[in-house]
């Protein structure tokens, strides 16, 4: 006639299935949690132990209407999960004057009366119990919450390893002391690694592209165009200077890797000798030069740890990018400077940055 503790238990497990919440904040759900919307459910999980306060939004699956009668994957929905205890568990709540309904209500008969309550741990209708009912194993203690940990793996895996995205309701302290072992830390670990190594691969392999006098005169050929990435129309706005960023050209100033797409290059002339989108043709061989002495000015007034975090990279690569001229065009290059005023176009904050 009414729900038990034992029928309960698969309706709480699904329910950490989907949403990835803990036993308690499944088990606490009432209907003034619960929000259905057009396209899915929107539930609001309290965790008094953390005192933290969730709301998360569940769409509906897509229904697919090929007549398949084994499915490729189980099709989890929790909007129609709670509906189903809501509907089930109203009656009970009724009888008991409980109100608002709570998603898991049990009834027992302990004497003659019968007896309403919340989901509790019950003898005979525990999460052991159910397990024994349905002839099921597990390596280890059988405890609920050891479904939150594979949910946690799962978490650590999908989000790559970043702590402050898997530890999203309770505090980095109590996810290092009860999630972050096995798995999942080698999936941390393993994550840092990588992103350590491709962020130095990065800073070596991408950089400027620098241009001979002949590279430069072979622009209008269309095979070389191609080859470096070029319109016939970025050509001739490189060509006539109309792409040139103060140190180097560049390939988009609109598509910028360091700002949004759309949104012209936040950081030029200061990182364009970091960037993939740069081009350093001969004629800009003036502005290295002044980016260089730049450089030394600031190398005295940085430490050495802090210098080589800002601007290492950068260093190395105007350094190659000048040695990549004769001698000649250096002094001409040093000639100009001095015979026009050259100056080089930085922005107000570059010549007030000081080791904090």
């Amino acid at each position: 006639m009414f729900l038990s503790n034992l029928d309960l238990q698969p309706y709480r497990v699904l329910l950490m299935a989907i949403t990835g919440r803990a036993p308690e904040e499944v088990t606490l759900l009432t209907e003034d949690d619960i929000e259905f919307g057009p396209h899915g459910v929107l539930i609001d999980f309290s965790k008094w132990r953390a005192h933290s306060h969730t709301r998360q939004a569940f769409s509906t699956p897509p229904v697919d209407t090929t007549p398949i009668l084994h499915p490729s994957k189980p099709r989890l929905d929790a909007s129609e999960i709670v509906r189903r205890l809501l509907d089930m568990n109203r009656p009970l709540a009724e009888r008991a004057g409980i109100s608002p309904v709570p998603l898991f209500l049990r009834a027992s008969l302990p004497s003659s009366s019968l007896s309403i309550s919340r989901m509790d741990r019950v003898v005979g209708g525990t999460f052991r119990d159910w397990m024994k009912v349905h002839d099921l194993s597990v390596d280890g203690a059988v405890d609920i919450r050891r479904l939150r940990k594979s949910g946690k793996v799962e978490k650590a895996i999908a989000f790559k390893g970043r702590v402050s995205d898997i530890a999203d309701d309770h505090s980095v302290e109590t996810f290092r002391s009860h999630y972050a072992h096995g798995t999942t830390l080698r999936v941390i670990a393993g994550n840092v690694i990588t992103a350590a190594q491709q962020r130095w691969f990065t800073q070596t392999l991408d950089g400027p592209l620098v241009l001979t006098e002949e590279a430069e005169a072979s622009l209008h050929e269309p095979g070389t165009a191609v080859t470096l990435g070029l319109s016939p129309d970025d050509v001739e706005q490189l060509r006539a200077g109309q792409l040139d960023m103060g140190v180097s050209s560049c390939r988009d100033p609109l598509d910028s890797p360091y700002g949004r797409p759309g949104q012209l290059c936040p950081v030029a002339p200061t990182r364009c000798l970091e960037c993939r989108n740069a081009f350093v043709l001969p004629s800009n061989l003036p502005q290295l030069q002044l980016f260089s002495a730049h450089l030394d000015q600031l190398q005295l007034r940085l430490s050495p740890r802090h210098f080589h975090a800002l601007w290492g990279q950068s260093r190395v690569n105007v350094t190659e990018a000048i040695k990549a001229r004769t001698d000649a065009e250096i002094a001409l290059a040093h000639q100009q400077i001095v015979d026009q005023g050259l100056t080089l176009p930085l922005p107000l904050a570059a010549h007030v940055e000081f080791d904090a």
